[in-house]
């Protein structure tokens, strides 16, 4: 079962609209960012505790827009499937990646089957910890 031209519509509909809110999300974060500068964020008269504190906020400002920019990098790539015409292929196995999956999540490139065996295989060994 492929999906059908209703289902494909709805997606590329889905895909666009958040690429739109993602783009203008890194747009102006990237704007704030370039507003604000570390003395803003550590406080006029900053101690220890302070810079600790401004580091990890540009920290966490930096993973949010790394975030993002993977997200809106692979919905964009999910556009060019559907426009190619293999959206929807699971990459490793080439069956259906099914319509529920990739309405949760549309940049999806495996079926539920081969992505839980890709993360089993690719997942980071826990390392021991002080």
């Amino acid at each position: 079962m492929t999906l059908s031209k209703k289902e494909l519509d709805a997606l590329k509909r889905q895909i666009e609209a958040r690429c739109a809110a993602l783009q203008a999300e890194l747009h102006a974060d990237a704007d704030k960012a370039r507003g604000e500068t570390y003395a803003d964020l550590a406080g006029g008269v900053a101690d220890e505790g302070d810079e600790s504190v401004a580091d990890l906020m540009a920290d966490i400002d930096n993973a949010e827009l790394t975030r993002d920019l993977a997200e809106l990098r692979a919905l964009e790539a999910a556009l060019e499937r559907i426009a190619d015409g293999s959206y929807g292929a699971c990459i490793d196995c080439g069956l259906e990646i099914g319509f529920e999956r990739l309405k949760v999540e549309p940049g999806a490139l495996r079926c539920i089957e081969c992505q839980r065996v890709h993360e089993k295989t690719f997942a980071h060994p826990e390392r021991p910890r002080l």
